[in-house]
């Protein structure tokens, strides 16, 4: 019964803003599960709402449940409630997208954006997933992670976003091992191209790495000698957010 509970929350993680629809037989080969098990999982789940089929593709996709969970979660996420404000600040100061990455297994979810108000600007969903080893909102969490799961990370495969992502292992482990050591992430078009992102990590109280705070806009607004400001102004906040974290746990 877990094993078949397991699959049906594994399957669910298929269904993601790059592929929001699976047929039956398609998902059944991806996750080499038989046809008529894939085929109740997905029925059951529409039952409840988790899923909805597509009338004409006959795909199946998110449902109105999920939407209604993340209103629950949105209203009762009091960590962002209190981020925000200082998010918001940096926005303004720096003239930038501001961004809070939180961890969520080998996967960086978007739990909080603050928007720059200028014409030409970086954005992302709420909600969206993202690989933890490209760009530095991602790279300064993993730089902080237990060897054994930076590992597990890199094992599941390294896939370009863009063609600055960094691809080579040893490359890789260097460039978070140098992170790790400066205590802060710089990159530009690793992940988006033509957007840069400076970053710095957030600790829980046992000093374990469980968030990113970051600075993200069109590369064109950040040149080099730009970057120790805004940095000055990210660990600023960065020191306040943590304060507040402290508060909270």
């Amino acid at each position: 019964m877990l094993k078949t509970l397991d699959n049906a929350l594994h399957l669910l993680r298929y269904f993601t803003r790059e592929r929001p629809q699976w047929g039956v037989r398609e998902l059944a080969r991806e996750m080499n599960i038989s046809h008529p098990v894939v085929y109740r999982m997905l029925a059951t789940f529409e039952r409840h709402g988790f899923l909805r089929q597509d009338e004409q593709t006959q795909k199946y996709e998110l449902g109105i449940t999920f939407l209604e969970y993340g209103a629950i979660l949105r209203d009762h996420l009091s960590i962002t409630q209190i981020i925000y404000p200082v998010m918001k600040r940096l926005a303004e100061t720096t003239g930038e997208s501001v961004i809070l990455t939180w961890l969520d297994g080998m996967e960086g979810i978007c739990l909080e954006m603050a928007e720059s108000t200028q014409r030409v600007k970086y954005a992302m969903s709420v909600g969206s997933r993202t690989l933890l080893y490209a760009g530095a909102s991602n790279k300064v969490i993993m730089a902080y992670l237990p060897p054994h799961v930076q590992e597990a990370i890199i094992t599941r495969g390294l896939k370009p976003k863009t063609d600055r992502t960094i691809l080579d292992k040893d490359e890789l482990l260097r460039d978070l091992a140098r992170i790790r050591s400066e205590g802060w992430a710089y990159s530009v078009g690793e992940y988006t191209e033509n957007v840069f992102g400076i970053a710095v990590p957030l600790f829980a109280y046992d000093k374990r790495v469980v968030a990113s705070l970051t600075i993200a806009g069109p590369d064109y607004r950040m040149p080099a000698d730009a970057v120790p400001a805004a940095l000055r102004a990210l660990k600023e906040a960065q020191q306040e957010i943590q304060t507040l974290l402290q508060r909270i746990q």
